[in-house]
This record gives C-alpha cells, structure tokens and sequence, in this order.
C-alpha cells in the first residue's frame, strides 16, 4: 500500500468502476497479489475498492480514504485462518490501532461496515483467498519512501488550545472504545450463548422417535431458561457499566475549559459606543 496516495484514491473514486479498479490493480502491492489466480485478484480489488466508495460515500477527507485501504489492507491479512471470535477480536484491536487516524463517527463508520460486510462473509472470504495456490514465482522489490513534508506554520494552534484538543480527542476516542468493546462483547455472548444451546438439544436428535419421560424434559427446559438467563444477566450488567463509563467521559468532556483564543479579538466599535452615549446621557443629567 506504499503506493497508496490520496491523490491516488480521489482519481480511483472519480474514474467509472472499470478503469478505477484497473488503477487501483495497478497501485496494488499486496504480498501474495501477482500469484494469486485472476478470480482471487479481483475480489481482493472489489473488497478495497468498496471500502474506497465506502469511505468516500461516508465523507472521510481523503488521507483518512487511504487509512480504510490500509485498514482493509491489514485486517485481510490478520485475520487469515480466524474464527469469528478471533477475528472480532483482530477487529476491535485494529480500531484501538487507527483511533488517531479516524475521528469519532469516522471510527464508528469503519467499525459498522466492516463488522456488516467483512465479518458476516469471513467464513467465505477465508474459503476463497486463503486456499493454496500451485503457483510459485519469486519477486523481488525495493519501496523508498521519502520523509513526510512537514505541516505548514499556519496550521499551528496555540499550546492550551492544543492540549485542550488533545484531551477532548482521547475522552471522544475512549468513549467509542467502549462502545466498540460493548458491540464485541454482545457478539461473543450471542455465539457462546449458542454453542451452549446447542450442547443442551444436541442429545434430541438421536431421540427423535424416543417418548422423553418428564424428568428429563423438566431438565433440558430448566438448563435452556437458566442460559438465557445466564446470557441475559452479563449482558445487561456490561451495558450498565459500559454506559455508566461513557456518561461519565461525556461529563469530563464537558466540563473542560476551553481556553481563551490567541491572540484575543479586537474590540469592535460598535461595542464602544453604547458606553460612549450612556456617559454623555449621564453628565446632561447632572447638568439638569
């Protein structure tokens, strides 16, 4: 993804899909990508060129559109060989990861699409990219990237304003870890939820033609109710905590003193004279 510019992704996005895709075939870098057979290459171009429509669609700036390539980029390749849980896991580090990068409903943006998109097709994914290939070629290549230019003077703020930024930036930050964490846990439960319901019903199955005595339908219906119950408890009691946490970020946020902007803003005239008139009103007073 060196090559990966915005510059890059605003032609990508603004040429019609054939040619955007043949530019971003051209702009792709990935390890493995030119041995891979034609079919896989271009549903590895359809899932970064969605993410790029995506992003763009949502209104990220365009360097924040590169961040969702790269993003896009590193998730493929973490989550090769995972099952759901432990890619809803390589997921939720990936945000912590890029939370600098994305503003708040940005992050939330990325965390909703590839959780409805990438997540829910994993198994698919993984069935069609992560198969061995026959092919063997070796290449070699060598990126030189120059230092980033750096910012211009006139994007400089103030040091007070600054930290006063910074802090609102972590608590905004922290308070969508929370949620991400919340929306991770709720998925982990569901499948544990699951797999134990599973193990409960399981021993119906040979037993289909089988009366089952009260006893034991007494037990499979009392294990089943005490699941959900157990499922319902721990997640009501995190969504608690976790909204207890996040009024409390939102109160600390709201009670930071923004600082007085530099330098302070002129005086305007029309805010001088009103007091002008009142004095001179109150000297014909005392005339009187």
């Amino acid at each position: 993804m060196e090559d990966f510019t915005a510059q890059g992704v605003k032609e990508i996005f603004q040429l019609e899909k054939k040619e955007g895709r043949e530019l971003l075939r051209r702009l792709t870098k990935w390890k493995g990508f030119e041995e891979m057979k034609e079919s896989q290459k271009n549903i590895l171009l359809d899932i970064l060129y969605d993410g790029i429509v995506f992003a763009v669609e949502k209104g990220f700036p365009w360097p924040a559109v590169v961040e969702v390539a790269r993003f896009t980029e590193e998730l493929l390749e973490e989550t090769k060989d995972c099952s759901i849980t432990q890619a809803l896991k390589i997921l939720g580090k990936k945000l912590k990861e890029y939370e600098t990068k994305f503003n708040s409903s940005n992050l939330m943006a990325v965390c909703d699409y590839f959780h409805n998109t990438f997540i829910r097709h994993l198994k698919l994914y993984q069935y069609v990219l992560c198969k061995d290939q026959d092919v063997h070629q070796t290449k070699e290549s060598v990126d030189v990237c120059p230092p980033p230019l750096p910012l211009p003077l006139s994007e400089g703020v103030d040091k007070e304003v600054w930290q006063y930024q910074q802090k609102v930036a972590e608590l905004t930050a922290a308070e969508v870890q929370k949620r991400t964490n919340m929306l991770l846990l709720r998925e982990t439960l569901h499948l544990e939820r699951e797999h134990t319901m599973q193990k409960i019903f399981e021993g119906l199955a040979l037993k289909e033609m089988e009366v089952l005595d009260r006893e034991a339908l007494e037990d499979i219906i009392r294990r089943a109710i005490h699941t959900q119950i157990e499922f319902l408890k721990e997640l009501l009691e995190n969504e608690i905590k976790t909204t207890y946490a996040i009024l409390d970020l939102k109160l600390q946020k709201k009670t930071l003193k923004a600082p007085l902007p530099y330098p302070p803003e002129p005086i305007q005239a029309s805010q001088v004279e009103p007091k002008k008139e009142k004095t001179k009103k109150t000297k014909e007073k005392k005339k009187k």
